[in-house]
């Protein structure tokens, strides 16, 4: 009998040393402490431990990192929906090479997640099209993975729903639901104009988040276009005073992702990388 007939024969022998009785005991057991994969792989687990002839030590390590890496999947997965990104997008899907002007290094530094215990903001500026949202999305995914809880929202849907709650005095509730994830993410500033009353509502949710609570910013508007988006000077000052307090900024010069396919073709015309673009101060 050959070598790899006399393991096959082993393991085979091995996994028949369990018997059905243990094995349906073992997988009960398994179910109560919710080890759910351990339970699925059990006889396949058995048969490898024997084939390999593992030490004990061994094959439990085997069967606790595949049980934590399942749960660990499992709980990026709920975070991921709960965060409600309008997309998923991993950060290796962006197209560094087609944007230029954002520095690699930072955007993987931010990755890192750093800056969520360091409590920093990131504000990521530029014209429409050219990666903000997918950045924004990106860096609250890796957070997720880091363990953080994660709330998207833009701008728009952010001061809808704080006014009503304000107009129905159900504010408090929903200040508590926008300052309790770990990473708050805001993309859109600047799309659309905010009222005087929709400015101070985010003035407030800034407040309480300032220095407890890091958020991700995106906007198409430079920050000295932001007292006419907030409808007020005085209250757009309060604002970026905290934001910028501790914050790292990411202006974007470029195109479109949107005209990728025209510009190859011709058919518009590159936007002229020295022209301005958002920035600087109020």
């Amino acid at each position: 009998m050959s070598r790899s007939a006399k393991e096959a024969a082993a393991a085979v022998a091995a996994v028949a040393v369990t018997t059905p009785v243990q094995l349906e005991r073992l997988g009960e057991q398994l179910r109560k402490l919710r080890l759910l994969k351990s339970g699925e792989r059990l006889e396949a687990l058995l048969q490898h431990a024997a084939e390999q002839e593992l030490p004990y030590a061994e094959f439990l390590e085997q069967v606790l990192s595949e049980e934590v890496a399942a749960k660990t999947s499992k709980n990026i997965a709920m975070r991921t929906a709960m965060a409600r990104f309008p997309f998923v997008k991993p950060l290796q899907t962006f197209d560094f090479d087609y944007q230029p002007s954002i520095d690699r290094k930072q955007v993987q530094t931010l990755a890192s997640c750093h800056f969520i215990e360091h409590g920093d903001n990131v504000i990521v500026l530029g014209p429409p099209g050219v990666g903000k949202t997918h950045l924004a999305v990106s860096l609250g995914m890796k957070a997720i993975e880091a363990g953080y809880r994660v709330l998207f929202t833009t701008a728009a849907t952010l001061i809808e729903k704080l006014t009503k709650a304000h107009a129905e005095g159900r504010l408090e509730e929903k200040l508590k639901l926008y300052t309790a994830p770990r990473l708050l993410i805001i993309d859109e500033i600047g799309y659309l104009p905010i009222d005087r009353i929709g400015a101070n509502l985010f003035f407030q949710l800034i407040s309480r988040r300032y220095e407890r609570g890091p958020m991700v910013l995106t906007s198409n508007q430079s920050f000295g276009a932001w007292g006419e988006v907030f409808g007020d000077r005085v209250i757009a000052t309060a604002i970026l005073d905290r934001l910028l307090h501790h914050a790292v900024t990411m202006n974007i010069r470029g195109n479109s992702y949107r005209l990728k396919d025209k510009l190859k073709a011709g058919l518009v015309r590159s936007q002229d990388d020295t022209a301005t673009q958002p920035g600087g101060e109020i």
